[in-house]
């Protein structure tokens, strides 16, 4: 594929609610461009965006995929993404570096919730977006219920650019109001035809609607409109391009694209009226990074858009968020698993690099002596976690080492080992997202792993005052051991731990009172009722006694971690349980079942604000509740809702949900023994 010009490039991200056809209306695309001899089907996993193993598989896209074509003296680099909600982070890189976005809408389903929820992302970004109104083929297809739907959703001047003629079973082909010309289509190809007298009334009606929508974008177009003179073809055309490009008027097409009907007019329509990407050339290189592949073939792919300057294969480079010099190998061109390689590539364009060592998503490449770093992506927070072990003992390391390549293509996965419950936690977006990424270990790393849900970090604590005495004493011939001491016990609400000490006239030596310490907190470890960290105590040394010789730091560690541990039973021991405070937001509707929800998980509701259109909700939950939260969630609110949490306090178990936890912990124990 040769290089392009700035101004003859289209960035655009085609994004949807999964199963509304993008990946169909790619393929079509590809098809018309001759790019491709037959269109392949998402259902025969033969198509040219979706062509992971998992994709396949699962007959849905996964992974943004980078499919460029060329049209109309045009390169138009159409970026297939997700439309499932575990895959939002995809849809989140597209969007930083596409010029415009297509919004593929079923005719059959309407707007649904990833719609709603990628537009706001749009929306935020002032990006120029269109609407597809795709399967109008389709049996119950609808155009006019689905444009209300839209009007109803969204905030947006919308202007039906066609109409269909016949709908569902009879869709034959559309009407363009701008130029007021109707097509059949046979076998793909537009074919002229005049416009159904039945349609006449509304092409007139939506024709003026889409001269008001073309003029709003021009002063100059608004005062010859206002004055009554009429508009000329050319400058409703150019009024509308301006108004596409400026995300003022939000253009509505319409076709079949598994029957590549009517998808020509929507490439000639992205070319004509679609923003070109801004560029500097004179400015130094700028290059930003917004995908990682870790492909079994050609190794680590970074997917770049380049911003200014031009980028050179066996060039050295700069990664300024990483302060690392960079080489620069082969530059690709792909085309879903395909690639050629370029030896530049322009401002303007996107591209591949490969076996990059440092560099990741969301870094900027650039020249070391005029360093810039662009804007990186603002990825979700991923909240679904389970907790991984290799199925095979082995395999420890290389898991390590297959996790670290995952958690460098997907920056929507996060690693953490738990020092409290000693496991491994991994954290996504959701359980497929995760279900994927055991299938992707097992694939291509060979690694089996076994998952569960992640044990609670519990604490124990104390809520009464006590004294007690520890001694250790030990003859064994020649020196022996002595350690005798006197501690108190007191609940310290808010802190962990704190050691003092009150011994008057020597009765322990001052150099054995850090052994004393020592033996307090080895002993808190473990609790006396489940095994779980002690916390919330004051231990105060205030008496005890010593021996000139058989006395040692052991001995008197030894006798402190006993007085502790008797103590603690004593001293009316409890069990905590850790408290997260959660925020959820999510359109007002759904308010009446979060909090439900939150009563039933032993929530307190903290509060109510609202946050744009949606409502956010603050609560304090045990962490017990919140493991499946992010499927509860989605569950409720139609996957409309999210939500983030950090931990807040330790608190005590009811003693109810305690008697299980403690009985389950001295099974595990048992059983391990």
């Amino acid at each position: 594929m040769k290089n392009y010009p700035s101004a003859q490039i289209r960035n655009i991200a085609v994004v949807a609610h999964g199963g509304a056809g993008k990946t169909s209306l790619v393929e079509a695309m590809l098809f018309n461009t001759g790019v491709l001899s037959r269109l392949g089907r998402v259902e025969d996993g033969t198509t040219t965006a979706d062509y992971h193993p998992e994709e396949v598989s699962r007959q849905m896209t996964i992974h943004t995929s980078l499919v460029p074509c060329e049209w109309k003296n045009c390169k138009l680099n159409l970026l297939d993404t997700p439309g499932y909600a575990d895959f939002i982070s995809e849809v989140k890189g597209a969007l930083r570096v596409a010029d415009g976005a297509v919004f593929v809408v079923s005719a059959v389903d309407g707007v649904e919730v990833q719609t709603e929820i990628i537009w706001d992302f749009a929306e935020q970004a002032n990006l120029p977006r269109m609407v597809f109104i795709n399967k109008m083929d389709r049996e119950n297809a609808n155009f006019y219920k689905v444009l209300d739907e839209l009007k109803e959703s969204f905030h947006a001047n919308f202007a039906p650019i066609q109409l269909p003629i016949g709908q569902a079973l009879d869709f034959q082909g559309v009407v363009d109001i701008v130029d007021q010309k109707a097509y059949r289509f046979e076998n793909g190809k537009a074919v002229p035809t005049d416009i159904p007298a039945d349609l006449a009334d509304a092409v007139a009606e939506y024709r003026e609607k889409l001269v008001e929508a073309a003029v709003e974008a021009d002063d100059e177009l608004m005062m010859k409109y206002l004055e009554g003179e009429e508009l000329t073809l050319e400058e409703i055309k150019l009024g509308l391009a301006k108004g596409v490009q400026t995300a003022k008027v939000v253009p509505i097409l319409c076709g079949s694209a598994t029957k590549n009907m009517a998808i020509t007019n929507l490439m000639d329509f992205l070319v004509d009226n679609f923003p070109a990407p801004v560029v500097d050339e004179s400015k130094p290189l700028a290059v930003l990074v917004f995908k990682t592949l870790a492909d079994p073939y050609v190794g680590k792919m970074n997917f770049v858009r380049v911003y200014s300057g031009t980028l050179k294969s066996d060039s050295n480079v700069y990664n300024a968020k990483k302060e690392k010099m960079e080489k620069i190998g082969q530059i690709l061109y792909v085309r879903g698993k395909t690639s050629t390689q370029t030896p530049t590539l322009p401002a303007g364009d996107i591209g591949v690099l490969v076996k990059l060592q440092d560099t990741g998503t969301g870094d900027t490449l650039c020249e070391k002596d005029k360093a810039v770093e662009l804007e990186g992506i603002q990825f979700p927070e991923p909240t679904f976690m389970v907790a991984i072990t290799p199925k095979s003992k082995g395999d420890e390391d290389k898991l390590g080492n297959a996790i670290s390549k995952i958690l460098e293509e997907d920056p929507a996965v996060r690693l953490r080992k738990s020092v409290e419950t000693k496991e491994t936690l991994l954290i996504g977006m959701g359980e497929m997202h995760l279900d994927i990424i055991m299938e992707r270990l097992k694939r291509r790393y060979g690694v089996d792993v076994l998952t569960d849900t992640p044990k609670v970090p519990y604490r124990e604590t104390i809520r009464a005052q006590v004294q007690v005495e520890g001694k250790h004493k030990k003859q064994t011939g020649g020196h022996g051991q002595y350690g005798h001491v006197w501690l108190r016990l007191e609940p310290l609400p808010d802190k962990e731990f704190e050691f003092g000490e009150e011994i008057f006239g020597g009765a322990v030596p001052r150099n054995y009172f850090p052994a004393v310490e020592k033996g307090i907190r080895e002993a808190m470890a473990e609790g006396v009722l489940a095994g779980y960290p002690v916390t919330g105590v004051k231990a105060v040394l205030y008496d005890g006694s010593y021996h000139p010789v058989d006395s040692s730091e052991i001995a008197f560690k030894i006798a402190a971690a006993q007085a502790f541990k008797k103590g603690a039973l004593q001293a009316k021991p409890v069990l905590l349980e850790p408290i997260m405070e959660v925020e959820v937001t999510v359109p007002e509707s759904f308010m009446g079942d979060i909090i439900s929800d939150f009563n039933t998980k032993r929530g307190r509701i903290l509060g109510m604000d609202p946050a744009g259109k949606n409502t956010k909700v603050r609560a304090h939950v045990p962490l017990a509740e919140m493991y499946r939260y992010a499927i509860d969630l989605k569950s409720m609110t139609q996957g409309r809702g999210s939500f983030k949490m950090e931990f807040y306090s330790y608190e005590e178990v009811p003693a109810r949900l305690a008697e299980d936890v403690i009985k389950k912990a001295k099974a595990a124990a048992e059983a391990e023994k």
